[in-house]
């Protein structure tokens, strides 16, 4: 397996001079998914749970449903120029009677970490209809809860802690327990690699979860929480605009720029509990 971390030397400069200094960087390494060895798609993504990825990525893609899908998942022989394996490669075999993936899930064999839905061939190739659809989940959580998430998120995101430069998904449960938490490079590769481990560990669909984001809220990210069935999508940032109209049409809540004690909430605000004020009477008499 790749390294997940890399250390350089930088040139480091204050305003107390200047100095070299090593640096830990977040290693960022192609990983080409194949399906019954043909190749599928290829991400830029950070070594580790790569296995969880790529049952993330067939997920939410409408590949694959459940662990039973997959016969098995195995990295390919991949020499680099020292000859070692780089475990860059890992092909998936489908179990008997599992269709293979249509033309609409390949990409133009490259999808850049920042950004999964590049490649595309159109917009209604990625509107995907989930299996496990989140409208009538009746989840509720209460705006204090949201709040403690991010912090509870960063807490455990350990590599991010060395390098600052992964971005974090996060799934807690109805009572904001953290279940699972992963890093990459890219938004879409840390939500597929902490929804591989959920499909893994039998917990799919998400019913009663929340998935948070360490970034912005883009369509994808909104599309892999719906076919994951996750009712609550909350990040720290922004979502676009075709992520809110996404979230609306698939009765998810969306939480953006939940940052301390603030939020805004853009669809489904019904599963966001509120503490109504305290009505005073006055007596007379």
């Amino acid at each position: 397996m790749g390294r997940i971390t890399v250390r350089r030397p930088v040139l480091r400069i204050t305003s107390d001079g200047s100095r070299q200094r090593p640096d830990t960087l977040a290693a960022e390494e192609p990983l080409e998914i194949r399906v019954d060895s043909r190749p599928l798609s290829v991400t830029m993504r950070t070594p580790g749970h790569d296995v969880e990825l790529a049952h993330g990525f067939l997920l939410t893609e409408s590949v694959i449903t459940t662990h039973a899908d997959v016969r098995t998942a195995r990295y390919c022989d991949s020499p680099g120029p020292d000859g070692r394996n780089t475990y860059n490669v890992l092909d998936v075999q489908l179990a008997p009677g599992v269709a293979p993936p249509d033309a609409s899930v390949e990409r133009n064999f490259y999808t850049t970490s920042s950004c999964g839905v590049c490649g595309k061939a159109a917009l209604d190739a990625v509107r995907l209809r989930t299996r496990h659809p989140p409208a009538h989940d009746p989840l509720t959580v209460t705006p204090e809860l949201l709040t403690d998430i991010p912090d509870r998120l960063r807490e455990a995101q350990r590599v991010f802690s060395s390098t600052g430069g992964l971005h974090a998904a996060g799934l807690f449960d109805s009572t904001g327990a953290l279940l699972a938490v992963r890093e990459d490079v890219g938004r879409h590769n840390a939500v597929d690699k902490v929804l591989g481990w959920a499909l893994l560990e039998g917990r799919v669909p998400l019913a009663g979860c929340v998935l948070m984001v360490s970034g912005r809220a883009s369509f994808e990210l909104v599309q892999k929480a719906a076919m994951a069935g996750i009712p609550l999508l909350a990040a720290v940032s922004a979502p676009s605009s075709l992520a809110v109209e996404l979230a609306e049409e698939q009765g998810m809540t969306l939480v953006g720029f939940l940052r301390g004690p603030s939020m805004n909430v853009y669809t489904g605000a019904e599963r966001i509990h509120l503490q109504r004020p305290t009505e005073h009477t006055t007596s007379t008499g």
